[in-house]
C-alpha cells in the first residue's frame, strides 16, 4: 500500500492557515498555493540520488553534489494543479510538464479524457501529479490512470488537503503512488468537499466562485 506524508513545516501549516481563510482574496491565495507548493516540493524530492562533481570556486577547486540525471515531470490535474505548478517549477526549474483534463460523463459516471498531454519520455521520467485537493479521490485516480497507460510507472501524488475517504480510495485504486499532503482534513461532507478544508480551491485560484 502506498505510504501517506503529510508535512508538518511550520511554514507549510503557516500559509496554509492563510489559504483556508475565506477572507484571503483570489491574488493573496494564488501566491499563497504557489509558495506552499514550492516549499512541498523541496519536500518531496528530499530522495532524489545525488552524484559527486568538482567545480572551480573563486578560490580554487571543490567537491560538490548534483542531482543524478533524475528526469522530473510535473503533471497537474486541471484546472486547480495549475496553480500549484509554478511553485514547484521555481524550485525544479529543469521539469518537464503534462497536463491531464478529465471530466465525468453524467449518465454513464466514467471518467472522459478531454486532453491529456505528457512529455515524450514518459517511462524515463518520475512524475509528480499535483493537485490542491484530493476529496472523493476520483479525480486523481482517473488522472494517475491516464498516466500509468501511456507508460509511466514512477508517481507521486501532490496535495494541499485530502478527506480520509479520499485517501483511501486512492491508495486501494493506486497502491504503488505515494501521497503527499499539507494536511489530513476530517471528512467528507454529504456534497463531496471536504471539511473544513478549503473550499472551491479551483475558483478561489481563478476568481470564478
Amino acid at each position: 500500500m502506498g505510504k501517506v506524508y503529510v508535512f508538518d513545516h511550520p511554514l507549510i501549516q503557516h500559509k496554509l492557515s492563510y489559504i483556508r481563510d475565506k477572507e484571503t482574496g483570489t491574488k493573496e491565495f494564488r501566491e499563497l498555493v504557489e509558495e506552499v507548493a514550492a516549499l512541498m516540493a523541496f519536500e518531496i524530492t528530499r530522495d532524489l540520488s545525488l552524484e559527486e562533481t568538482v567545480v572551480e570556486t573563486p578560490v580554487g577547486p571543490a567537491k560538490a553534489n548534483r542531482i543524478a540525471g533524475k528526469k522530473l515531470g510535473v503533471v497537474p490535474i486541471l484546472r486547480a494543479g495549475l496553480g500549484m505548478t509554478d511553485g514547484i517549477l521555481r524550485m525544479i526549474p529543469a521539469a518537464k510538464v503534462g497536463h491531464v483534463g478529465l471530466y465525468r460523463d453524467p449518465e454513464t459516471l466514467k471518467p472522459v479524457e478531454y486532453y491529456v498531454k505528457l512529455p515524450k519520455d514518459v517511462e524515463e521520467r518520475d512524475f509528480i501529479v499535483i493537485d490542491p485537493m484530493l476529496a472523493t479521490g476520483g479525480s486523481a485516480i482517473d488522472a494517475i490512470s491516464s498516466i500509468k497507460k501511456r507508460g509511466a510507472t514512477n508517481i507521486k501524488l501532490m496535495c494541499l488537503v485530502a478527506a480520509p475517504e479520499g485517501v483511501k480510495a486512492f491508495n486501494e485504486a493506486h497502491p504503488d503512488v505515494d501521497v503527499y499532503l499539507a494536511a489530513m482534513d476530517e471528512k467528507l461532507n454529504d456534497h463531496g468537499y471536504i471539511v473544513p478544508g478549503l473550499g472551491d480551491a479551483g475558483d478561489r485560484l481563478f476568481g470564478t466562485k
